[in-house]
């Protein structure tokens, strides 16, 4: 007989690679989402040292299971610091090609 486990989505960030085609997918699927995004940068905390995390922070332990909670609503600030101490950063890009403006002389 089979024994099942839960499905985790950490046990399977393992590298920088992965970690980032994740979260490349996340936004895809819901980055209109906030709640959905904050889960995800959860998702890779636990696949890294989450105790480590909250350090690097700056943060409680505490303060970031309650910041990437389900009811958690961090201010962009502490999302800054949490992206920050996983070693990833920011990136804007447009979502159309942006067009070239003329000089007005």
């Amino acid at each position: 007989m089979s024994k099942l486990t839960r499905y985790d989505s950490a046990d399977y960030l393992k590298t920088e690679e992965d970690i980032a085609a994740y979260l490349d997918a996340v936004m895809a699927e819901g980055g209109g989402d906030p709640a959905f995004i904050m889960r995800a940068l959860g998702v890779v905390a636990r696949a890294r040292n989450f105790s480590q995390i909250a350090r690097d922070a700056g943060i409680t332990r505490e303060g970031l299971y309650k910041a990437l909670s389900e009811n958690g609503n961090p201010s962009f600030a502490t999302v800054s610091k949490i992206v920050s101490a996983l070693g990833l950063h920011i990136k804007f890009l447009p979502t159309e090609p942006i067009k070239s403006v003329k000089k007005c002389l």
